[in-house]
C-alpha cells in the first residue's frame, strides 16, 4: 500500500474547516492506504502560545481526531514532539533548502507580516514540513490548496538532497486534494481559523452551533428578508452542501434565489443538519474524555511505530552523508 502522512496543528479545538478539510478525508483514506497522521506541536510553537495549555490542546486534538474515525489499528496517530527525527532531518534539509524559496513562501509573509519581530522558525516552518513528509517517506500527502506551494517545496528538497546524498531516497511526495477545499469562515471573508475567531467547533453543543450560524455572513445583496440572493456566493449554501441532503441543497438554492427563504431560515435547516451529522463524533468524543488514559496509550503506541520507521529512514540518511555512527 502507497504510504499517505498528513499532520495538524494542536490548536485544542477541531473545527469544521479541519473537519470537512482533512479529517473527514483522513478517515477514508484509511482504509486505501498505509496512513501516518501527525499532531505538530513542533510547528504550533512559531506562533505565540502559551506553554501551560500546549498538553491540554494535543490531548483534546487526539481525542478529537480518534471521535472523528482515525482508527488506531488501522492508522499511526502521535504527537511529533515524540519522535526527535523529525527535528534533525529538519535540520539535515536546511543544508539544500533554497532561502528564496522559503521567503517567496506566502504564508510566510502573511504571518510574518502581523509579527514585528519574526523568528526564524516562522522562515523554516517548511522545512520542518518537508522533513514531517519525508521522514517516512512518504508518496502522497492530502493537502488544501492552501499547502500547495509548501509540498513543491519539499518536492524540491527532496530532489536536491537525493542529487547530493543518493539517487532517489526521498521520493517526490504526490499531492492528494481534499474534496472540500478552503473552507470558509463564518465572517465570509477568511478561511476558516481558530486564531480568527470565525469556526465552530465539531465538538460544540447544539446551542453553541446555533449561536455561531444565526450572526454567520450570508449575501450581502440580501438587506431584507425579501431581498432574492445568489447561493453561490454564500457561505451558507457552501456548508450546506456537506451537511444537508442533495435534494435539500437544490431546495436551499431555489429558496434564497426566490428570497422564499430568509437567511435565518436557510441557517435552522443548516444548524439542524449539522447537529444531527456531528452528533455521533460529540459522543465518541466525551466517552474518550473519560479514558485520557487510552488516549495517551494510542499516542505512545503510535509514536512507537513513527520511530521504527524514522530511525531506519535517519539511519540511512547519516550513513549517506558521512557521520560517524554512534557507539564504540
Amino acid at each position: 500500500m502507497s504510504r499517505v502522512f498528513s499532520g495538524i496543528q494542536p490548536s485544542g479545538e477541531l473545527h469544521i474547516g479541519n473537519y470537512l478539510g482533512a479529517v473527514k478525508n483522513w478517515v477514508t483514506l484509511q482504509s486505501e492506504f498505509e496512513c501516518i497522521f501527525c499532531i505538530v506541536d513542533l510547528h504550533a510553537i512559531t506562533q505565540p502560545y502559551e506553554p501551560a495549555e500546549l498538553e491540554a490542546r494535543t490531548l483534546e486534538m487526539a481525542t478529537s481526531l480518534l471521535a472523528a474515525g482515525i482508527d488506531p489499528e488501522r492508522s499511526t496517530l502521535f504527537v511529533q514532539s515524540h519522535v526527535p527525527e523529525h527535528a534533525e532531518l529538519a535540520w539535515v534539509f536546511n543544508i539544500v533548502a533554497p532561502l528564496g524559496e522559503l521567503e517567496r513562501m506566502t504564508q510566510f509573509k502573511e504571518k510574518a507580516a502581523r509579527q514585528e519581530s519574526v523568528p526564524a522558525g516562522l522562515l523554516n516552518y517548511p522545512v520542518l514540513q518537508a522533513a514531517d513528509i519525508l521522514l517516512y517517506r512518504a508518496e502522497r500527502v492530502p493537502v488544501g490548496e492552501d499547502q500547495l506551494q509548501h509540498l513543491e517545496l519539499a518536492r524540491e528538497i527532496a530532489r536536491r538532497w537525493n542529487a547530493r546524498f543518493g539517487r532517489d531516497f526521498f521520493p517526490e511526495p504526490q499531492a492528494m486534494l481534499s474534496p472540500a477545499t478552503r473552507i470558509m469562515g463564518l465572517d465570509g471573508a477568511a478561511k476558516m481559523s481558530k486564531s480568527l475567531g470565525n469556526t465552530i467547533g465539531v465538538l460544540e453543543s447544539p446551542e453553541a452551533i446555533w449561536e455561531k450560524l444565526r450572526p454567520a455572513m450570508t449575501d450581502p445583496a440580501r438587506k431584507t428578508r425579501r431581498d432574492p440572493g445568489n447561493p453561490d456566493i454564500c457561505n451558507i449554501y457552501r456548508l450546506h452542501q456537506f451537511f444537508s441532503a442533495p435534494a435539500e441543497v437544490t431546495m436551499v438554492a431555489e429558496q434564497c434565489r426566490s428570497a422564499g427563504w430568509g437567511c435565518l431560515d436557510c441557517k435552522r435547516v443548516l444548524a439542524d443538519n449539522m447537529i444531527a451529522a456531528l452528533a455521533p463524533v460529540r459522543e465518541r468524543a466525551a466517552a474518550l474524555a473519560a479514558r485520557p488514559a487510552y488516549v495517551r496509550e494510542v499516542l505512545a503506541a503510535g509514536a512507537a511505530r513513527a520511530r521504527r520507521i524514522a530511525g531506519a529512514v535517519m539511519g540511512e540518511v547519516r550513513q549517506r552523508m558521512g557521520f560517524l555512527p554512534a557507539g564504540v
